[in-house]
């Protein structure tokens, strides 16, 4: 990514975006239980064409403004969303892309590895989160969500962050 004030302006734009609709939309909308998590999404798309400094300063700045926004507790998303935007990153430098497909397999792992870490995170600073077999299955719903999100948000991401990039992800 080239780095810019337009490159920052654009994704602080874009992660704003997603945690206010987030806070705001989605996490009103149960579907079977599981929710939407578009920041997630965000998260690793930006990584994914970015690269992963970039992630990862872009998931930490998204988990400070989840956090701040929904008065969670404080560094909790903002641990995790960091570990997924530099995992989503280092993928797509290590391995290159060879179909246009592959945002969907991404986006349902990122959003698994957010749930479950997401979990193990708050039971070990005891939030008060609640241990049940339905758990299970909202995760699972959730992540089913989130892979048939996963193709839009990646493909936005692409075409908002494409004068930022370095090279065009379409070539």
């Amino acid at each position: 990514m080239i780095l810019s004030v337009g490159a920052f302006v654009r994704v602080g734009a874009l992660l704003l975006v997603a945690v206010v609709l987030q806070l705001s939309a989605l996490n009103q909308l149960s579907i079977l239980g599981g929710h939407a998590d578009l920041v997630v999404l965000v998260v690793a798309a930006v990584a994914y064409y970015a690269g992963s400094v970039t992630g990862s300063a872009t998931g930490f700045a998204a988990g400070l403004l989840l956090d701040l926004l929904s008065g969670a507790t404080m560094g909790a998303s903002s641990l995790v969303l960091t570990a997924i935007g530099y995992g989503v990153g280092r993928f797509r430098e290590v391995r290159d892309p060879s179909h246009g497909l592959l945002p969907v397999p991404v986006g349902a792992l990122a959003t698994a590895a957010w749930v479950v870490a997401f979990a193990a995170v708050s039971l070990m600073l005891d939030i008060g989160a609640r241990v049940s077999p339905l758990v299970i299955r909202d995760m699972v719903v959730t992540v089913l969500l989130n892979a048939l999100l996963a193709l839009p948000v990646f493909t936005g991401c692409r075409k908002l962050l494409r004068p930022s990039l370095a090279v065009d992800p379409l070539e």
